[in-house]
């Protein structure tokens, strides 16, 4: 299949392939969209059936990020990298640097930093072949892992979206949440210190055990944490979890998390609001992280100006909702139009 006919493709800018045999790596760094800066998006380390499925992931989550970026009233484009894991053993550092080229090669047009399988670590080999990165540990405006800052503006969103919708507070709130890596984690622990009662599933059975010990969370299986009954959802792994199959088993009455392109297709927003269930729209909700990295590319990180920012979301996503309230649309089409008015594609 050719890029031009994948129906993720939108008039994406440019699309860059990266093969270095010596290191194993297979890349694709997509740039969406540059108008309001250099794209910028995290790199993804992850295990695909197929270049075909990487492309597609790619393709959906650089334009996610041309939205997130705006939404979040940045001066940055959107654009985001895939490696393709290679198969049994490699030399992590390796494939790194051969990624570091691969983002120098690029030529500014896109920042990397941390995402899925990706660790500061890794950041700082990708440092040391291009000045494009950032989510570093060391440096004059570093600001290590963001993912702290995007759980931070995810638990903000998910209580301004409890108080609009449910008129209360998480005390008490039976929260599901589905995936508990760096960010599902972190949100975990500010919801349990907000008195929510927690339910959640992972595939890695020692970080479930880690929340059920911790935070007194009850534990469901990965399939089963779509029917559990709660007030509110939080899909926190990867995205597509809102497809015609789960959107049916859910008993939730809002979602409202960090995973990326959480729905399916464009219809799902829909379906959802005919269930009475509130969308808050995933990359208004999660673009704490980016916003934390966009303080350190500026080289003035400041975290006056990232908590700002985190409250600038809150505003946003209050006038999603209200507008949603108000004309009876769908939460996902509003903040679409948003964004596409916002980088010049409205």
């Amino acid at each position: 299949m050719s890029i031009f006919e994948n129906v993720n493709f939108d008039d994406h800018e440019s699309v860059h392939s990266f093969a270095d045999p010596q290191s194993g790596l297979k890349a694709i760094i997509a740039v969406h969209s540059t108008t309001l800066g250099p794209s910028a998006g995290g790199s993804r380390l992850w295990t695909y059936a197929s270049s075909e499925q990487a492309m597609t992931d790619v393709l959906r989550l650089s334009r996610g990020m041309s939205y997130k970026n705006a939404m979040a009233g940045l001066k940055l484009g959107g654009g985001k990298a895939v490696i393709m894991r290679p198969e049994g053993d490699f030399d992590r550092t390796a494939l790194f640097a051969a990624f570091g080229r691969a983002v120098e090669a690029v030529g500014g047009k896109y920042y990397t930093a941390e995402d899925v399988g990706v660790s500061p670590e890794d950041m700082r080999v990708v440092r040391a072949q291009t000045k494009y990165v950032a989510g570093l540990n060391e440096g004059a405006s570093a600001s290590g892992d963001p993912s702290p800052v995007t759980a931070d503006g995810v638990f903000r969103c998910i209580k301004l979206a409890a108080d609009k919708k449910l008129g209360t507070s998480l005390k008490g709130m039976r929260i599901s949440v589905q995936g508990l890596g760096h960010v599902g984690y972190d949100l975990c622990r500010r919801l349990d210190e907000a008195g929510a009662q927690l339910i959640v599933a992972d595939i890695n059975t020692s970080l479930v055990e880690k929340a059920q010990s911790r935070f007194g969370a009850k534990t469901v299986t990965p399939d089963d944490i779509y029917a559990v009954e709660a007030d509110i959802y939080a899909p926190c792994a990867l995205g597509a979890t809102l497809n015609p199959d789960t959107i049916e088993q859910l008993k939730v009455s809002i979602i409202a998390g960090a995973a990326n392109n959480q729905l399916s297709t464009s219809q799902m927003g829909q379906s959802l609001q005919e269930r009475g269930i509130l969308y808050c729209p995933d990359y208004v909700v999660n673009g704490g992280g980016i916003i934390n990295i966009a303080g350190e590319i500026e080289g003035n990180y400041n975290r006056d100006w990232v908590e700002g920012k985190l409250q600038g979301l809150e505003k946003t996503l209050s006038d999603i909702l209200d507008l949603a309230s108000k004309t009876g649309r769908s939460t996902d089409v509003i903040a679409d139009e948003m964004a596409q008015k916002r980088i010049g594609r409205g």
